[in-house]
């Protein structure tokens, strides 16, 4: 690549909640023509969405390295969205890491997860197994080390009107989330930015609350009263999983929600809002929409 040109940038996991936003946050900085979508199913709707934009989309499945190889030819700079597939993690993003080197991928980010080579979150141990691979790569990359997305929570707004309360196992300890599309923005700026090799980004929203303060803008936005209850962990998890949730994942929520009570989840560096030029999405606006969507 000439010092002129335009860089070509990839995106895996392209059609899911993530993806399709930093798709949609690279296509504010660079035309459609440098971004290629990455897709396990290259012709669902998801998909379909995605060319509507002016993007390519390839076939590029974690687990089928073959696809990888021919997915990522010609591509400088790659984000590498973290596999949905806990307990498979590790293998599949050594697959990714792996083709881009084959192939001279010039940059990989990898969104890993707030303070990952101190968390005591039982997920972050794939995400150091993944840092660790990447060190060992040879190819250059940065860390883009997500904190929670307040949609996570946002997601059990429904039950908790029904059920008028917000369950969980966090006690009083704070979490500074930020939106999805915070960390989309902030995704689209390292990717197209100079200089990022190596760097390491903690990335949290301005504003830290409790799962009572998060539970008490619900009422104000939908005008129902609801609480936060906070449980033992195996008793959440329980609960987790009598309302449907499979087991192995309502245990990764019940572990996410126990370590947040001793600050896993927060942090106050500022750096996501200080990447992406603006504040991060405060919480409340997040269930504000979550409501108005219900």
């Amino acid at each position: 690549m000439s010092p002129t040109s335009q860089p070509t940038y990839f995106v895996t996991g392209a059609t899911g909640q993530l993806g399709r936003q930093v798709v949609a946050a690279l296509l504010q900085r660079v035309p459609a023509s440098a971004v290629v979508a990455g897709a396990r199913d290259t012709e669902g709707e998801a998909a379909r969405s995605l060319r509507s934009l002016g993007v390519a989309v390839r076939r590029a499945d974690y687990a089928d390295p073959t696809s990888l190889d021919a997915a990522l030819e010609g591509i400088q700079r790659l984000l590498l969205i973290s596999s949905s597939e806990i307990g498979r993690r590790v293998a599949q993003h050594r697959n990714v890491i792996d083709s881009a080197k084959r192939v001279g991928v010039g940059l990989i980010a990898y969104t890993s997860v707030l303070h990952a080579d101190t968390s005591a979150l039982a997920l972050a141990e794939e995400h150091r197994g993944t840092e660790r691979l990447l060190e060992a790569s040879g190819v250059p990359f940065v860390l883009l080390r997500n904190g929670w997305y307040t949609e996570n929570y946002a997601a059990g707004i429904a039950p908790a009107l029904a059920h008028g309360a917000v369950l969980g196992c966090a006690g009083d300890g704070r979490i500074a989330s930020a939106a999805r599309a915070d960390y989309a923005a902030a995704a689209a700026s390292v990717l197209t930015g100079d200089g990022q090799g190596g760097r390491v980004y903690e990335l949290a929203g301005d504003e830290a609350y409790t799962l009572t303060e998060f539970a008490a803008a619900i009422p104000a936005a939908a005008g129902k009263p609801v609480a936060y209850r906070d449980l033992p962990q195996a008793e959440y998890e329980a609960a987790l999983v009598g309302a449907g949730m499979p087991a192995d994942f309502a245990a990764l929520l019940a572990d996410s929600d126990a370590a947040a009570a001793r600050g896993a989840l927060n942090d106050d560096t500022r750096q996501l809002s200080a990447l992406i030029g603006r504040p991060t999405t405060p919480y409340r606006s997040t269930v504000r929409d979550a409501v108005a969507r219900l």
